[in-house]
């Protein structure tokens, strides 16, 4: 769109300042940390909590790099990406494919299955086997989505090239794996085995758990919209089917603007530093309905997508209306 393609260009003093004082405080922190294991680990933790916003920073970086919108220069987001992406324990190229993949499909109910959660409607949910329902069920609680899942598919699931895999989503995962082995083994030897699992185990547990939550919010909303193929428009998805996540100051920081996530999937060659002026200048998106920090947790009740009434509904709403038919 013409509306925003002058905001897809990347400044370069922007961008070299944003990963110093991204990258800088975190190093600073995980040195603190060590610190202060001497001291007492309830302070570890709660320099940990501090430092999880740093890592969720530099994983919009990353994230950044991977459509482009960092650097001008192609190669110069594949460097930078590739290296952040180690610090996220997350493979540039096999992570952003896919995530392009989720760009062009978002809301589309019959191309799910790529960078999203996994969501079925309710007359796929009716139709399961009662084993398949649990699954189901146990992969939808907050618990395993946001408490156990995130940490196991970065910290375990992204370390292994899969025969789906092309060669470079294979090569990403080797070099990635490389440049963590060669940043593990360093700081063991620097710190320790058990100071450096004390250290970095809170760190990316709290930065994975959080950074799912966001990418769940921006997608699993109360008044999203998904449409089949036929209905589905690519302008009309990005500006209702992906959420204004409306933060506080300080966490919209830490974000990295990714709140502004209607605009980012408009023109994801927007570099994040340009998301909220995007918005703040153009009338087009005046209308668009926030989401802010309370109803975002209400979110996590919803499970299913109801067709019929184009809604996101909770498991309990599916029951009741059950029971309203059955009468």
């Amino acid at each position: 769109m013409d509306i925003v393609s002058r905001y897809n260009k990347p400044d370069l003093g922007k961008s070299i300042w944003q990963i110093i004082n991204s990258l800088v405080p975190y190093a600073a922190l995980w040195y603190l940390m060590y610190l202060s294991l001497g001291v007492s680990y309830w302070i570890t933790l709660g320099l940990a909590v501090l430092a999880t916003g740093f890592l969720v920073r530099i994983f919009i970086i990353f994230h950044d790099c991977g459509h482009g919108s960092f650097f001008k220069s192609v190669r110069a987001n594949r460097i930078v990406g590739t290296f952040l992406g180690s610090l996220v324990f997350t493979p540039y190229e096999y992570w952003h494919n896919d995530h392009a993949i989720h760009h062009r499909t978002v809301g589309n109910l019959d191309k799910r299955g790529h960078g999203d959660v996994w969501t079925l409607t309710t007359d796929e949910y009716r139709q399961l086997s009662r084993k398949d329902k649990f699954i189901y069920r146990l992969y939808r609680h907050p618990v395993m989505l946001f408490l156990i899942g995130p940490f196991f598919l970065f910290v375990v699931w992204f370390r292994f090239p899969r025969k789906t895999m092309n060669r470079k989503e294979k090569n990403s995962i080797y070099i990635t794996d490389l440049i963590l082995l060669f940043i593990i083994s360093g700081l063991i030897l620097l710190v320790g085995w058990k100071a450096y699992l004390l250290i970095q185990i809170p760190v990316i547990y709290f930065a994975t758990s959080l950074g799912v939550w966001l990418f769940y919010v921006q997608h699993q909303f109360e008044d999203v919209i998904w449409s089949r193929q036929q209905d589905w428009d690519y302008h009309k998805m990005a500006l209702e089917g992906s959420s204004f996540l409306k933060f506080p100051r300080i966490l919209q920081w830490f974000s990295g603007n990714i709140g502004f996530h209607h605009i980012h999937h408009l023109s994801p060659r927007i570099p994040n530093y340009n998301l909220e002026r995007c918005h703040r200048e153009n009338e087009l998106f005046a209308g668009i309905k926030p989401v802010t920090m309370v109803p975002s947790f209400r979110t996590m009740n919803l499970r299913l997508w109801d067709e019929k009434r184009g809604h996101l509904i909770s498991f309990r709403q599916l029951k009741r209306m059950q029971g309203s038919l059955a009468k």
